[in-house]
């Protein structure tokens, strides 16, 4: 895990070839990514179904990479202690998905996982204020959730600078990520509204993964990264 202050790939499996998954993981490790991001995907919360806990316990046996979990699934609580124990080293929630959100995110620190909250890009960012204290990340989604593949939304440039300015007097930040058509044509304005934290994935596994990965690496080392700390 790098340390605070630098920026972070976080590369999705959902846009991996999960014929040779195994293989594509330890090139994206190799190549210097720091965390995997698992989008699990319920069928309700999102049209889509992905993969869920045997997925999950069985890339854990095999990398420890840091274990980046979005449950795109109604009512997390019900599995937060489930995904916690199949290997997530942090588990990101849908404000829109919570009957109680502090509920909700107590539950995933008393596992002692990090936490994270995202919001879908119709939210209002003004909701995170109320949870800014309680999360280790803050994930912006610049597409609708569901999909992959999707073509990053203009506004979501204007949605991180609110939410950089609305952590930027904390002591702790969370990390700021952001999720949906992160390419390298966009990513350094991506970094320059704010995040730190960068998920890709069709620019990832699309291609040689190793070169991918690195071109990746070199504009994020580039660009001065967040204040987050270290989530281990």
């Amino acid at each position: 895990m790098k340390d605070s202050g630098i920026n972070r790939l976080s590369p999705s499996i959902l846009a991996a070839d999960f014929n040779i998954l195994g293989e594509q993981i330890a090139a994206v490790s190799k190549a210097g990514a720091d965390f995997l991001h698992f989008d699990v995907m319920d069928g309700l919360f999102v049209p889509s179904i992905s993969f869920g806990i045997p997925v999950l316990q069985s890339i854990r046996k095999k990398t420890d990479m840091f274990l980046d979990v979005h449950l795109m699934i109604k009512e997390p609580i019900r599995y937060v202690k489930t995904f916690a124990e199949a290997g997530a080293d942090l588990i990101t929630v849908h404000y829109e998905a919570c009957g109680n959100v502090k509920e909700t995110l107590a539950a995933i620190r008393e596992t002692g996982k990090k936490v994270g909250i995202t919001i879908k890009p119709g939210t209002d960012v003004s909701v995170l204020e109320d949870y800014i204290e309680d999360v280790d990340l803050i994930l912006i989604m610049s597409v609708e959730p569901g999909f992959g593949g999707q073509k990053l939304l203009p506004e979501t440039y204007e949605r991180l600078k609110k939410v950089r300015k609305m952590i930027s007097g904390m002591k702790k930040p969370p990390l700021l990520e952001v999720d949906g058509g992160i390419t390298l044509d966009n990513v350094k304005d991506i970094l320059e509204a704010g995040a730190d934290t960068i998920v890709a994935g069709s620019s990832v596994f699309r291609g040689d993964i190793a070169e991918n990965v690195t071109a990746f690496e070199k504009i994020l080392k580039n660009k001065a990264g967040g204040k987050g700390v270290p989530l281990r």
